[in-house]
């Protein structure tokens, strides 16, 4: 779920200050000449499409036809510049802890530092090779019985390599306050169970590469050619049954049937092969006696695959699975097989980024928490936190009157709503308390043996929660991470500092229609919408999953959710490549819930009430070219196919029309008539929230 954030009444001085430091953090901006300033939102304008027939393209691909996607990425937009302009603050974060010889051993500067020396140090990452991986390896070929696999699966969930099955600790969704040990579906290879089955051509020929790069990546750790081929097929035909057993991703939207709670020895009755207790233990969870089972049938099915499948077959899964966890961060020639299957093949991306690139992302991935608090210390500016607050509570008064104003929902339902909504935690700008990542050895020499470290941390660090209350505190994202969530389970949203940053206004204050439009359509208006989308409607104010509806209300909201669902079903990527309207719906709902909370917030400003034109367009015609602005995205084909088959958001150019079409607003802004294409008859448009 990208970003989203709104706002009313923020401070010109204050809100410059954060829209500066964003953009150019550490540097002063001089303020540009009024009549030299170019308006990003309507210099993208491109009059060869009319805002009617398609405003996607209308309203960005002026921008488009001047920044062609890179060869080095899959994608190009708003979020690659925004991406960037932090990518430079988080590369001077880096470059200036591996030169500080003072950093004191332990603290968050040498680790950073040492880790991105590390990381760039490539003679030595070609003479270690897969070395760390060694003793791991070794393990997997000293398997001889089930028991033995068993026992290296539990352990190989201790470096964070999944396998035959995903384990862990989350929250109880029954009991929100409490963890319990969760066990659900394969990680699998392909990005999708689909992408095992489905027969149309771009796919048969994805998996025909897959085949090749398994093989290709047994033989660089040592395999021989014909004995890696051989393995490889095998691999394939392992997985493939794994995938037959596994639910696809829109029926993965349920948590009702992900939610099978039962006691170990329940679960033992189904898969007598698995002896649990030995391997709980091995995962470090010695006296655990109840689970929460997402997909029970893949267990049923695993404990076929378990006596059908021959022990050494498992054992080449399990090393495949190892090196492909581990891949990128190892020789050239195994990173760069890695490279070509994942992001050519899979995304359509030529060419890899330059090293800095990769390991400025690498280092603010494994210590994001580390990078954040010097980010937080010597980039942002003060207040942050609190205009970002200001944001989200003035979207939620906004939420609160479309909820008191619904037609289809009962005044019950409405009050159990209006409290969830009350309820909702909103963490913006960074946490108040960080991750303790202390007991992290981090050296300058052994890249991939630093990544095992922080990967064994991050096991421990989810492990240690069992036994123990729900942290409300934590954050499962960094302040310098371009993004935003909600979680259902804590009934909270999350949003980061940098998601305040409107590319092409640094160092001047956007006017109210820009901020509703990007800030406030696709942040916090989205956020709090998801926990009224199809899946997050089905927790209460608590976190739990709980029914807070009447039985009327919720054949209600389900019939206009079908709607939503065939709406973008309809909708035609490439070729013959249609969304998932059923897997899409949630991010579907929370775009049309964020577009309006937007617009109403929008109009509660004092240029919301006037009819002033900026560039020849009015506020609200405004707002909607600045929503556009805010999914600027353009894709490769390989990518966007990669997107609708293992995605839950639906491409941008679709969150752009798709909500927009259902907005009576939108229609009267722009002369949006019948016979249009961003035209829908009113009975399918879609009203929800």
């Amino acid at each position: 779920m990208k970003k989203n954030i709104s706002t009313l009444a923020l401070s010109a001085i204050a809100a410059a200050a954060i829209f500066t430091a964003c953009n150019n953090p550490g540097n002063k901006t001089e303020n540009t000449a009024a009549a030299a300033f170019i308006d990003p939102v309507t210099s993208h304008i491109d009059s060869a499409f009319s805002a009617q027939q398609n405003f996607f393209m209308f309203a960005n691909n002026g921008w488009f036809k001047k920044n062609p996607v890179p060869s080095s990425e899959s994608s190009n937009g708003i979020f690659r510049t925004i991406q960037d302009t932090i990518n430079e603050s988080i590369k001077r974060i880096c470059e200036t802890s591996a030169t500080d010889t003072k950093a004191v051993k332990g603290s968050n500067k040498q680790k950073i530092g040492d880790f991105y020396k590390s990381g760039m140090d490539t003679a030595t990452i070609e003479k270690v090779g897969f070395a760390p991986l060694k003793e791991e390896l070794a393990k997997i070929d000293a398997i001889k019985n089930t028991q033995d696999l068993l026992n290296a699966v539990a352990h190989l969930n201790t470096i964070e390599v999944g396998s035959m099955f995903g384990i862990g600790v989350i929250k109880d969704e029954k009991n929100s306050s409490k963890y319990v040990v969760g066990l659900g579906q394969a990680r699998l290879g392909l990005p999708e169970r689909d992408y095992y089955f489905n027969l149309d051509a771009r796919t048969t020929e994805i998996r025909k590469e897959y085949v090749k790069h398994i093989s290709k990546m047994l033989e660089l750790s040592g395999t021989d050619k014909a004995a890696a081929d051989k393995k490889s097929k095998a691999i394939m035909a392992l997985e493939t049954a794994l995938a037959k057993a596994s639910r696809k991703m829109e029926d993965l939207r349920d948590p009702y049937k992900n939610y099978n709670k039962m006691t170990v020895a329940a679960l033992a009755k189904s898969t007598p092969s698995i002896n649990w207790n030995d391997l709980m233990s091995g995962l470090g969870l010695p006296h655990v006696d109840t689970v929460v089972v997402g997909q029970p049938e893949y267990f049923t099915a695993l404990e076929t695959n378990l006596k059908k499948i021959n022990i050494g077959d498992w054992k080449n899964y399990l090393r495949w699975n190892v090196l492909n966890r581990y891949a990128s961060y190892m020789n050239k020639a195994i990173a760069d097989e890695n490279f070509y299957f994942y992001a050519t093949v899979l995304e359509g991306v030529k060419e890899q980024k330059p090293r800095w690139k990769k390991i400025v992302e690498n280092t603010d991935g494994f210590l994001g928490d580390l990078i954040g608090q010097v980010y937080v210390d010597e980039y942002l500016p003060k207040g942050t936190k609190e205009k970002l607050t200001e944001i989200g509570n003035n979207i939620r008064d906004v939420y609160a009157e479309h909820i008191k104003q619904l037609d289809w929902m009962s005044e019950p339902t409405k009050q159990k709503a209006l409290s969830k909504l009350n309820r909702i935690n909103m963490k913006v700008g960074y946490p108040d308390k960080w991750k303790d990542m202390s007991s992290i050895e981090i050296s300058s020499t052994t890249y991939l043996q630093n990544i095992l470290n922080i990967s064994k941390w991050a096991y421990n660090y989810d492990l240690n929660k069992y036994g123990k209350p729900v942290d409300h505190t934590e954050w499962d994202m960094e302040p310098q991470t371009y993004n935003a969530y909600y979680d259902p389970t804590n009934n909270e949203i999350v949003v980061p500092a940098c998601n305040i940053i409107v590319p092409g206004f640094e160092g001047r204050m956007p006017d109210d229609a820009v901020l509703y439009g990007i800030i406030g359509g696709s942040t916090f208006g989205h956020e709090i919408t998801h926990g009224f989308d199809d899946q997050g409607s089905l927790y209460d104010e608590n976190g739990n999953l709980r029914d807070w509806w009447t039985k009327d209300d919720r054949t209600k909201f389900v019939a206009k959710t079908k709607l939503i669902v065939q709406q973008f079903s309809d909708y035609k990527v490439l070729d013959s490549l249609h969304l998932n309207g059923a897997n899409t719906q949630g991010e579907n709902i929370a775009d049309l819930g964020g577009v309006i909370m937007g617009l109403e917030a929008f109009r509660k400003t004092a240029q919301g009430q006037s009819k002033e034109l900026i560039n020849g367009y009015t506020p609200e015609q405004r707002y909607f070219l600045a929503y556009a602005y805010a999914w600027m995205v353009n894709k490769t084909d390989a990518s966007l196919a990669k997107q609708v088959m293992s995605n839950e958001h639906s491409p941008s150019e679709f969150r752009v029309i798709g909500p927009l079409s259902d907005i009576d607003a939108f229609y009267k802004a722009f002369n949006i008539k019948k016979g249009d294409a961003m035209y829908r008859e009113d009975s399918v448009r879609v009203k929800i929230w």
